[in-house]
């Protein structure tokens, strides 16, 4: 028989991911790009004119794991929520500004820790050249976003250039600018909401703009179902290939649900691990539990506990400690019971109605 291993050369297989050649700017106290882990992102959706509403939301969305948060500024009458909540926020806050540049020039004196403008509408050159001098004042980088939805009319009304090419024209032209103005402090992003055009995009632009740290998305992927697919489609293909500093998973949910799925999918492709992993089989006719319920109940409970575990729910006796062997801990059921096992091996029968309680006291021993 032959051994694989003869057939190729796994080194072949290791390229130098994209996002280790992009240069490193600093978020507050977070680094993003030149290689540093993927950050995870999401945005605040509560009242921009209430402070606590929006401290509230930063808390659940840390615990969750986030680790930098936008927040949109849509009036200058919310400048003084939003200097509020940078002072208090314990992650960098980054200011979402469309149409005005005043507002982020302004933020930018109030405590952002990045500032993020849409090439689309943030008007002229020397409105843009503002709100460069106010970044480089305060010593914070700029997220330059460009939106299939809103690009330059004249861009936009191009017949020569597919949807991906414009997006990423808009980018490069923005940042070729500011590098010329001497600022270089610079994150880029370009989405859409179709996968296809957006993967293309990014791959564009990391062939173009190797150096320039790059925030992934899918921009209104939908509600949790259909958003979750077509991030994970579309953000999968991106981070397999290397491509992706920072990311951020659109959903028409709450914010958290947002920051679980970026750190599941970065755990799924072995990229960063947060929280512990639930392997659980689809169920077939040789089910005799409610192993729907059983598994929801385990993965409820493993999203309060602070461990990086992988905890199996398994249908069948015979197979199931086979299937799920690298799993810390597990549960394989047959009729009425289900066998506990570690690594593996064996550890005690429990009855149906004792799966959960005995999962939860052996994950509590981990």
């Amino acid at each position: 028989m032959t051994d694989i291993t003869t057939l190729y050369n796994p080194d072949d297989l290791r390229m130098p991911l994209a996002r280790e050649k992009t240069h490193r700017v600093q978020v507050g106290s977070v680094a993003l790009g030149g290689g540093a882990p993927v950050v995870v992102q999401s945005m605040l959706n509560a009242s921009a004119q209430s402070a606590e509403e929006n401290l509230a939301q930063i808390d659940t969305l840390v615990q969750a794991g986030c680790e930098v948060i936008r927040m949109a500024i849509p009036r200058r009458s919310c400048l003084d929520v939003f200097e509020e909540v940078c002072s208090r926020s314990p992650v960098p806050i980054v200011a979402d500004v469309h149409f005005d540049a005043g507002i982020a020039i302004e933020a930018a004196k109030r405590g952002a820790s990045k500032l993020r403008i849409n090439p689309g509408n943030i008007g002229s050159w020397e409105k843009t050249d503002r709100v460069l001098d106010a970044a480089g004042q305060a010593g914070i980088p700029i997220r330059i976003g460009v939106n299939a939805g809103s690009l330059d009319k004249q861009l936009a009304a191009r017949s020569d250039l597919s949807l991906s090419q414009k997006l990423a024209q808009s980018a490069y032209d923005y940042v070729l600018h500011c590098k010329h103005y001497g600022f270089t402090d610079l994150v880029v992003s370009a989405k859409a909401h179709d996968v296809c055009d957006t993967v293309e995009t990014y791959r564009i632009l990391s062939r173009i703009m190797p150096d320039i740290p790059l925030h992934i998305g899918i921009t209104e992927a939908g509600t949790s179902f259909q958003g979750l697919i077509k991030s994970a489609a579309g953000l999968g293909i991106l981070l397999q290939e290397g491509i992706g500093d920072t990311m951020r998973i659109s959903l028409t949910d709450k914010p958290e649900k947002e920051v679980r799925a970026c750190w599941t999918l970065l755990s799924a492709l072995g990229i960063r691990k947060r929280g512990s992993e639930i392997i659980s089989c689809p169920t077939c006719g040789r089910c005799q539990v409610d192993l729907i319920a059983l598994a929801s109940e385990v993965e409820a409970y493993l999203q309060t506990v602070h461990k990086t575990l992988r905890v199996a729910v398994m249908g069948c006796v015979v197979n199931g400690p086979g299937e799920a062997s690298d799993a810390d801990l597990g549960v394989a059921c047959g009729k009425g019971q289900g066998v506990l096992f570690r690594k593996g091996k064996v550890i005690k029968k429990v009855r149906e109605d004792e799966v959960v309680e005995a999962l939860k006291e052996e994950i509590d021993r981990l």
